[in-house]
C-alpha cells in the first residue's frame, strides 16, 4: 500500500463548539492578527478535544498556522516562528509561521499531521492548508511518528503513573500514543486521531478494554480524574508496551531529502495572500 493509500484525512466535524466560544476564538484570531501584523489562514483544536477524550471543563487548544509579510522573511537575523497567548480563560492559543510549519512537514512532525486531521476547524482561508495536506504522503515517516509517540508515552508516564496513586487522566496520555505506535506498526498509515477508534482496532483484551471505557466514561462526564489509585490492568498493559516498543526502537530518524515541492508551496502561498509571484 502506498503512502498516498494510507493517508486518510479525518475532517469531518464530530464534535460541536459553542456558539459563543467560537466567536470568541475567532476574535482573538484577528486581535493576533492585528498585534503580530500576520494572516492568520487555518486554525483548529488541539489535544483532548481532537483526540476525543475531553471532559466538560477541558481547555480549548486552539493551534493556527499563519504567514508574515514577505519582507519579514528577507532579514539576516533570525526571527521567532511561534505565536504564544497561553491560556487566557479556557482558551490555550498559539500558532506557527508557514516555514517553520513546512520544515516540521519535512521532519513528518506528528502533531503538525494531527493539525490538518483536526475534526475542529475554526478558520480556513485560501487553498494554502489544501497544499499542505497534498504533500503529506511524500513527507510522512512511520519511523519518525513512531520516535515522537513512543517518547510522548515514556515521559508521561515517568511523570504521572508510576507511583501507587497517580494522575488517573493521565492515562490517556500515555494510552494514545502507545496505540499510536501498535497502529502504526501494523502498517495502517498515520494514526488516526480518535482514542475510541484506536482502543477498538487494537486491544483485544476485554478486561482491559472495560477498564479504559470505564476511565473513559468517567472522564467525559465531568467526574473528577485526579489523583487515585492506580489501575492495575492498564499499569500492566503500559510497562509492558513500553517495555517493548523501546527494545525495537529504531531510534531518531534521518531528515526526508528534497525540500523543492516545500519551497515552491512556500512561494506561491506568499504569491496568494501577498499577490506577488516569488
Amino acid at each position: 500500500m502506498t503512502k498516498k493509500k494510507k493517508w486518510k484525512k479525518e475532517l469531518s466535524a464530530s464534535n460541536i463548539i459553542p456558539q459563543k466560544i467560537r466567536e470568541s476564538i475567532l476574535d482573538e484570531l484577528i486581535k493576533i492578527e492585528k498585534e503580530e501584523e500576520v494572516v492568520i489562514f487555518f486554525a483548529c483544536e488541539s489535544g483532548s478535544r481532537a483526540w476525543g477524550f475531553e471532559s466538560e471543563d477541558s481547555d480549548y487548544d486552539v493551534r493556527f498556522l499563519y504567514l508574515h509579510p514577505i519582507k519579514w522573511y528577507l532579514s539576516v537575523e533570525s526571527r521567532r516562528d511561534v505565536i504564544e497567548r497561553g491560556e487566557t480563560g479556557d482558551l490555550d492559543i498559539s500558532g506557527w509561521d508557514i516555514r517553520k510549519a513546512l520544515t516540521l512537514l519535512r521532519k513528518s512532525n506528528p502533531p503538525l499531521l494531527e493539525w490538518l486531521r483536526s475534526p475542529i476547524v475554526y478558520r480556513r482561508r485560501y487553498s494554502i492548508i489544501d497544499d499542505i495536506r497534498k504533500l503529506v504522503p511524500e513527507y510522512y515517516s512511520p519511523r519518525s511518528s513512531m520516535y515522537h509517540y513512543l517518547h510522548m508515552a515514556e515521559g508521561n508516564y515517568r511523570k504521572y503513573l508510576r507511583g501507587d496513586e497517580v494522575r488517573l487522566k493521565k492515562y490517556f496520555y500515555v494510552l494514545r500514543p502507545i496505540l499510536a505506535c501498535q497502529w502504526i506498526e501494523r502498517d495502517q498509515g498515520v494514526a488516526p486521531l480518535k482514542f475510541e477508534r484506536l482502543v477498538e482496532n487494537l486491544i483485544e483484551d476485554p478486561t482491559l478494554k472495560s477498564a479504559i471505557a470505564d476511565l473513559l466514561v468517567k472522564k467525559k462526564s465531568g467526574l473528577e480524574l485526579d489523583q487515585g489509585p492506580k489501575i492495575p490492568v492498564i499499569n500492566h498493559f503500559i510497562e509492558e508496551e513500553l517495555k517493548r516498543l523501546s527494545e525495537e526502537n529504531p531510534g531518531r530518524p534521518a531528515l526526508a531529502s528534497n525540500p523543492f515541492k516545500l519551497d515552491e508551496l512556500f512561494h506561491n502561498a506568499l504569491a496568494q495572500i501577498w499577490g506577488k509571484k516569488i
